[in-house]
């Protein structure tokens, strides 16, 4: 057996591709410091130590649980061949949904209340998921326009509900009333003071959890996952074996919108408590394309970049404590993201140098 080049390996392993990318992006922020005359060791030091502490890897987990979900919406849709860039938009209607749920029927209990406002917001979200997919196999609209012009609708949707009377604040915050305790995931706040935990610590970790290893059981090991993977792979082979394929994409869509949906409420429910009037559109759902990519669309690896992503998001904050622009952490996140988007340019490279070789050959001949 052939041994394989160093080459060979670089191109063949998505891991390395990631890990180079990462590497790759600290250290464009690292020339950033020197730039600014600060010290790259103690910026990096600040980051590190602030996620790394008991509390401060609470803070992470908090920050991650909703990227975590709404990567795992992005990245079933890449499965399935279908760009969701509209997660954006089903996160801030799934949000609304669940704030609408719980302010309308503030005295149901815990066990009740919270389960129908995650069942709001994944309906919300799959509905605009849905939306977009009848338009793309009904009439052939192309899904990231519409998204796009979704994402907009959900926006401006979300600022009209949160100044209808009943729903709004009562007080001059331009936002929504406060959900009601019985639907808050927050920790006792006992155990949270006792534990040394972030003051917004909840279990969402958990929910989290369970729906990665539940798209990963979806996607690897039931009939519906090999369908939507072999439409993602190609389609027109796909419809010649029998599969329908606008119906997979209509189920791909509606349970990738229904994902980022019930991000959206993890985040309301866990830490946001109420939702304000956007200025501008948050980006959780555009950072669960960047934790998808990160993770390269499997389960569990955005599972893992999701929390990476949340440490980046939580340490970040810190970085103004070294005089280090907070922003800096957006520049890394834009590199990593850039040198994956590229990286088909290393899984070529050996494909390539083989066809140099035989041109080299040929020419001998």
């Amino acid at each position: 057996m052939k041994k394989k080049s160093f080459l060979d390996i670089v191109s063949e392993n998505t891991f390395i591709h990631i890990l180079l990318s990462i590497i790759l992006g600290f250290l464009i922020g690292a020339i950033f410091l020197a730039v600014m005359g600060l010290s790259v060791g103690n910026a990096y030091g600040r980051l590190i130590n602030s996620v790394t502490s008991l509390k401060g890897f609470s803070y992470v987990v908090v920050y991650s649980v909703p990227y975590i979900v709404a990567g795992l919406s992005v990245a079933f849709s890449f499965k399935t061949g279908v760009f969701n860039i509209g997660a954006e938009g089903q996160f801030v209607v799934g949000a609304m949904g669940a704030a609408v749920t719980s302010i309308l029927l503030p005295d149901l209990p815990k066990p009740v209340l919270i389960p129908l406002c995650f069942a709001a917001a994944i309906v919300m979200g799959a509905l605009w998921g849905i939306i977009v997919a009848i338009l793309k196999t009904k009439r052939g609209i192309n899904e990231v326009l519409s998204m796009i012009m979704f994402n907009w609708i959900a926006f401006y949707l979300s600022n009209f509900i949160a100044g209808i009377p009943g729903i709004k604040n009562e007080g001059s915050a331009e936002a929504t009333k406060s959900i009601s305790a019985n639907a808050s995931m927050l920790l006792p706040k006992d155990f949270i003071k006792s534990a040394g935990l972030a003051p917004t610590a909840n279990w969402g970790i958990l929910v989290a959890i369970l729906i990665t290893a539940l798209i990963w059981i979806v996607i690897e090991k039931t009939t519906l996952g090999y369908e939507l993977k072999a439409v993602g792979s190609n389609k027109f082979a796909a419809e010649y074996g029998g599969i329908n394929v606008n119906r997979s994409i209509l189920t791909a869509l509606g349970i990738s919108g229904g994902m980022a949906g019930l991000a959206g409420a993890l985040y309301l429910m866990g830490m946001g408590n109420r939702i304000s009037v956007f200025s501008s559109q948050e980006g959780f759902g555009f950072a669960g394309i960047v934790v998808a990519l990160i993770g390269c669309s499997n389960p569990f690896g955005v599972f893992v970049a999701g929390l990476f992503y949340g440490a980046l998001m939580y340490g970040g904050s810190k970085l103004n404590l070294e005089g280090a622009p907070t922003q800096l952490i957006n520049v890394i996140v834009g590199t990593v993201v850039f040198f994956i988007a590229i990286s088909v340019i290393f899984r070529n490279l050996k494909y390539l140098k083989r066809k140099t070789g035989k041109g080299k050959e040929a020419m001998k001949a």
